[in-house]
């Protein structure tokens, strides 16, 4: 079995899992924490649907995933730019 790199395989697969499955379930998770109840204000009226507040563990459990997200996002980026643009060698 030398024409397959297992340490190279399970990289892949674990990277594959955390990017692939990993980033969409921490989104669902952020989205979800959005929507816990809390103690919300209704500013707009009685007969409005606009309502503002929530409950901030909620609100910050979602910012944490949300800045997980935007920094995988960005690294990602950062690497696809560095393979295009590899460091100059003197």
């Amino acid at each position: 079995m030398s024409w397959i790199n297992l340490s190279a395989l399970w990289k892949i697969v674990v990277f594959g899992l955390l990017a692939g499955a990993g980033l969409p379930a921490l989104f669902a998770f952020g989205l979800r924490s959005l929507a816990l109840p809390g103690s919300r204000v209704q500013t707009a009226g009685a007969d409005s649907d606009h309502v503002y507040g929530g409950n901030v563990l909620g609100l910050a459990i979602a910012t944490i995933c949300f800045l997980i997200i935007l920094a995988a996002l960005g690294w990602g980026i950062y690497e696809v730019y560095q393979i295009g643009h590899p460091p100059v060698k003197h």
